[in-house]
């Protein structure tokens, strides 16, 4: 007993063990190599504030809050599955922002008369699909979401997503008979919110990334019957989406375009997979050129009369309105394709109570964060092909 003690205060006044160590077995930490001076997501930090800074002016300190803050969810609630979740979501105080407009914020009688005479225009003259339903917390309310149960077929009943980016699908406008294609559909959401329709005749679901299109898959046997996932109905490839004009051109009703872009809140918040990183600086100066090919793509493998919608979720402008006003230059000047903008405006005033839009931007719409209604960013611009 009186031998271990004396070994513990032995130890005791040893700072610096390195000395029982071999010298063999010695390692210096080589810091400098192994950890970066600045993170992914702080180097993020800083390119938005020296760039959303000027474009956004004053609004950007309360963006840049919201992007630092925890974001909100919408619940997508899936027709597919028996589960009656609808009614527990209610009594949690949750809303259904698509068939309830402006019932997120809560004011007198007579602005609340107001505000659904003007989306029940809006609503008629945008003709939004009756079967997508999304339910979020009202505004200022951070509730998080219970994760989602599988029925009876192992079919979840919603689907947790940036509620914003329901947007884009709403904006697609869907009518019964349509074909649609998804080009940059992983890792599904959208997809998912498109096939909640019920009225697509033929949907074309494709996304670059062997991986994530996989993880595709799996979100889709999560929530979509299998009756619904075949061949006549539904098909799923891999396939580059900037040669999409190559492999089907002038065949679909619908386009979505949902690029891959900074994904700016991610960059904020994650240090993993982050654009910002040092070893991706080539891939991020590359993504407008991307974006445009893609676009460009979409166009091309667009029907005449048939639509076309860009989106991103980053606030940048050299991602959002420099790639649309190429893409129309472009497509006119070299495929002698004409294109005309599709006024959004309907849309955003239906929603405004739900989400945050960047005031007088001069092509699309934008929904940015806002701590009270802590959704996107989302951007969003449609194109309907002329010729």
């Amino acid at each position: 007993m009186a031998l271990l003690w004396d070994t513990t205060l032995l130890l005791r006044k040893v700072k610096d063990l390195r000395c029982l160590t071999p010298r063999r077995h010695r390692v210096k930490e080589k810091w400098a190599a192994t950890r970066p001076k600045l993170p992914p997501t702080r180097l993020a930090v800083h390119h938005f504030d020296a760039t959303c800074g000027v474009q956004l002016g004053q609004l950007w300190p309360s963006v840049r809050v919201a992007m630092l803050s925890e974001r909100k969810y919408g619940a997508l609630l899936n027709n597919f599955s028996h589960n009656a979740v609808l009614a527990g979501l209610k009594a949690q105080g949750c809303i259904d922002f698509i068939i309830q407009p402006g019932l997120e914020q809560k004011s007198s009688e007579e602005s609340s008369n107001v505000c659904v005479k003007s989306s029940d225009a809006d609503r008629e003259q945008l003709s939004l699909s009756p079967n997508i339903k999304c339910l979020v917390f009202p505004r200022s309310d951070v509730t998080r979401f219970k994760p989602a149960r599988p029925d009876m077929n192992g079919l979840l009943g919603y689907y947790l997503m940036d509620a914003a980016s329901l947007l884009p699908c709403l904006a697609l406008d869907v009518q019964e008979g349509h074909t649609v294609l998804d080009l940059c559909a992983a890792p599904g959401g959208k997809t998912l919110a498109l096939l909640q329709t019920q009225a697509i005749r033929f949907l074309c679901i494709n996304d670059s990334s062997v991986s994530r299109t996989a993880r595709l898959k799996r979100v889709l046997h999560s929530y979509v019957p299998k009756a619904f996932l075949t061949n006549e109905k539904l098909r799923i490839t891999s396939f580059d989406g900037t040669k999409w004009g190559e492999i089907e051109s002038n065949t679909f009703d619908r386009v979505l375009v949902d690029v891959p872009c900074t994904t700016d809140r991610h960059s904020v918040m994650e240090d993993d997979n982050n654009i910002f990183s040092k070893s991706r600086t080539g891939e991020r100066r590359r993504l407008p050129q991307l974006q445009l090919e893609l676009l460009l793509a979409g166009i091309q493998a667009a029907c005449p009369g048939g639509e076309i919608l860009y989106s991103t979720c980053a606030l940048s402008q050299n991602q959002n309105l420099s790639v649309v006003e190429q893409a129309i230059y472009q497509a006119r000047e070299k495929d002698g394709i004409h294109l005309q903008v599709v006024d959004l405006r309907p849309l955003t005033r239906m929603f405004r109570n739900t989400f945050h839009f960047a005031p007088d931007l001069h092509l699309g719409e934008m929904v940015i964060p806002h701590l009270t209604a802590n959704f996107g960013p989302i951007y969003m611009c449609k194109l309907k092909r002329l010729t």
